[in-house]
């Protein structure tokens, strides 16, 4: 019997990373099409909505299996807010996908590399997500989305996080929360697993079940000072994931299910 719950789990985590890279690939052939065909307004939203419903039903198959788990409840409070920006802590891959599937406009600010993806790159720029370089660039796409009513999704770690509980912050998220004069929602990602986070092998199954937890933490005003601001920040997140946590404080993940070397 462990034997054959071993072989599901491995069945759940990759042939689930299989739907969701044809999921990706049959919108990239569509959004390929249409994004010279469509005005950019029809297919930003189509485009963010369309991605948005893709991971939520990837999400929701990984769900019915019984051995992946994901609390997102508490990110619908931010369905009909105005624009913002959203900052979670950046645990895993999944990250990205948990946050964008309870939202339906949200600008995402990713790897310049992956626009080119062939899984990722025409759905992205149907969707007119940011790539995050050149810096100056990235500021001015991201401050000028806003006018679109979005919110826009950036983690201020700019990688996944390998110093628990949270790496050095870019300051990009400053200079954007400043210029914009918009409010950092901060997003607190917890979860009982290192799978998928920086430095795990893709063919690694980690103990299972898994489940990650999402709540909303602190939301900071547009900073007037933004060294100082970045200082706040990083010390509220690593305060709130240590003392704060809902779920598992830092240094709780099992010791068979810890990250390999970097």
């Amino acid at each position: 019997m462990r034997r054959l719950l071993g072989l599901y789990d491995y069945l759940v985590l990759y042939l689930g990373l299989t739907w969701l890279g044809l999921l990706c690939l049959g919108w990239t052939l569509i959004a390929a099409i249409l994004y010279p065909l469509l005005p950019v307004d029809r297919g930003r939203a189509l485009g963010r909505w369309v991605v948005m419903m893709a991971f939520r039903l990837y999400l929701a198959s990984l769900s019915a299996s019984r051995r992946c788990h994901f609390d997102l409840s508490a990110l619908d409070a931010l369905r009909h807010e105005g624009p913002l920006i959203i900052a979670p802590n950046h645990p895993s891959l999944l990250d990205a996908v948990m946050v964008i599937s309870r939202l339906p406009n949200v600008a995402c600010v990713m790897k310049s590399s992956l626009m080119d993806n062939v899984f990722l790159g025409a759905g992205s720029r149907l969707a007119r997500y940011i790539g995050s370089e050149p810096l100056r660039q990235m500021i001015h796409l991201a401050v000028q989305d806003f006018q679109c009513g979005s919110h826009l999704l950036l983690f201020p770690e700019g990688t996944r996080t390998t110093h628990d509980p949270v790496n050095p912050l870019k300051g990009s998220i400053g200079l954007i929360a400043q210029q914009a004069q918009m409010p950092i929602q901060t997003v607190l990602i917890e979860t009982d697993t290192r799978y998928l986070g920086k430095g795990w092998p893709l063919f690694r199954k980690p103990v299972m079940p898994i489940t990650y937890r999402v709540r909303l933490g602190r939301r900071f005003d547009p900073p007037s000072n933004t060294q100082r601001f970045m200082v706040e920040l990083h010390d509220y997140f690593a305060n709130e994931l240590i003392h704060g946590s809902a779920f598992y404080a830092t240094g709780e993940l099992s010791a068979s299910d810890a990250a390999p070397p970097i």
